[in-house]
């Protein structure tokens, strides 16, 4: 019988360990308050000439178990997790994987087109495309001095 090892790194020499201590592990408590405790996936929003761009990291969520809703300025970015039920002759040794959903909500604002947002799920990655509004200009008039 194999079994499989975890390999936590336990003995770290100082430098190593300060090196832990004032550079990743406050870089990932924040990740893992966030991801864990709140359930948040992170998520990118760049914003180019036209539109606003929206990458929510979801990886494993097939697109079925989404759910994108625009409320009044609020747009709802949730996601439940489908539980594919546990196999009766399999004995879990190690479980990291979660089935937790997720809610993410975010302002929209009236420079947005509502009616043409666009949600596309590929690799483990939701993008939304927010298009920009065209703006409406004032038309130019010339007066004339008397």
């Amino acid at each position: 019988m194999t079994y499989v090892k975890v390999n936590n790194h336990a003995t770290k020499n100082f430098d190593g360990l300060m090196k832990d201590i004032f550079n990743e592990i406050p870089a990932s408590l924040g990740k893992t308050f966030r991801e864990d405790v709140l359930g948040f996936p992170p998520v990118n929003i760049t914003e180019s000439a036209s539109a606003y761009h929206l990458e929510v990291a979801a990886p494993g969520i097939e697109k079925t178990d989404f759910n994108i809703k625009l409320e009044g300025t609020l747009l709802v970015i949730s996601a439940v997790k489908k539980d594919e039920g546990s196999h009766e002759n399999v004995k879990s040794i190690r479980k990291e994987f979660s089935n937790k959903g997720f809610k993410r909500s975010f302002t929209v604002d009236e420079k947005i087109e509502a009616a043409n947002i666009e949600a596309k799920y590929e690799n483990g990655i939701l993008k939304l495309t927010l298009p920009k509004k065209e703006e409406i200009k004032a038309a130019s008039k010339d007066i004339t001095i008397q």
